[in-house]
């Protein structure tokens, strides 16, 4: 007997289906949140600030322990992962790893509380990172609404990062930073951990999740040799997993990158004998341990 009318699925994706009288029903659960607070153990403070009330944009800022009252530090701007529909910047799994990049890289990082789907359909993640990465070069002069970053941050060493559909994001940022400029601000470089991108089974969802999408070849699923060599960042770090679905997308980038003319040095580290971004559920394990020592590295490096 088929079902009724009401509950037939129309589109089934990895994170959510369609049913036909336009429901979207997410696979996964809502990922407990945790507040911001101060780490008693590593020093590192973290609060939200609503940057934009229409759309609401947030960030969750952490600032590492200060050794001067006027301390700058380099800067790194977080974009999380969830596959465009699901996580948050207080999700318990980011909230842990930024807190302990700020502590391990001694860097302020800002991590973008960003439009998810189906509630914001895409392009929404982009346009509110964006907002994001604007809202703190806002501050290259001292004058910002925000305290933390008019008086510890470093706009010459600003940094661009994110896992997964995070990194994806980043990725577009870093080729709006390249196109458009970002005064006051000097982007030294991007870490792309088991980055998104066109190519497996999944783009039929992120076409499904951009109505306004340029199909396949969309830049922001597929970027072209144009696009990637005018990426506005000195350095770039990709990670990749031995059991992700996204290993080949990954090293893909890795390779049209080098041959696409942009000046800069990339750097590809493939993570054995892992799955997509397994650090979320260890940060304590001994590969976890490795790809964090790479990560914070990176960000510390002159």
């Amino acid at each position: 007997m088929a079902p009724p009318a009401d509950n037939e699925v129309v589109h089934e994706f990895r994170f959510f289906k369609v049913y036909k009288d336009s429901r979207v029903e997410l696979v996964w659960p809502e990922f407990p949140k945790f507040p911001p607070s101060t780490d008693l153990i590593t020093g590192v403070q973290s609060k939200d600030v609503m940057i934009l009330t229409e759309p609401q944009v947030s960030v969750r800022i952490f600032l590492p322990k200060l050794k001067a009252p006027d301390q700058k530090l380099p800067l790194l701007l977080f974009v999380h992962g969830g596959g465009f529909v699901m996580f948050s910047a207080s999700a318990i799994p980011y909230h842990v790893l930024c807190n302990k990049v700020a502590a391990d890289a001694n860097v302020i990082v800002v991590s973008v509380e960003y439009g998810l789907f189906p509630t914001r359909p895409i392009p929404a993640c982009y346009e509110d990172s964006w907002e994001a990465l604007q809202w703190v070069a806002s501050h290259a002069d001292g004058s910002g609404s925000e305290p933390w970053l008019n008086n510890h941050a470093d706009f010459g060493k600003v940094f661009l990062g994110g896992d997964s559909g995070g990194a994806n994001i980043s990725h577009t940022l870093a080729f709006q930073v390249g196109s458009l400029g970002l005064p006051g601000v000097k982007v030294v470089g991007m870490i792309m951990v088991h980055p998104f991108f066109g190519g497996t089974e999944d783009d039929k969802m992120w076409l499904y999740m951009c109505p306004s999408n340029r199909g396949l070849d969309d830049p922001r699923l597929n970027p072209g040799l144009e696009d990637l060599a005018r990426l506005g960042c000195e350095r770039v770090l990709i990670f990749v997993a031995e059991k992700d679905s996204l290993i080949a997308v990954g090293r893909n980038y890795y390779e049209k990158l080098k041959k696409s003319g942009w000046k800069g040095s990339v750097e590809i580290v493939e993570n054995e004998d892992e799955e997509h971004c397994f650090y979320l559920h260890d940060l304590n394990s001994e590969k976890a341990v490795e790809l964090l020592h790479k990560f914070v590295s990176f960000l510390k490096q002159d």
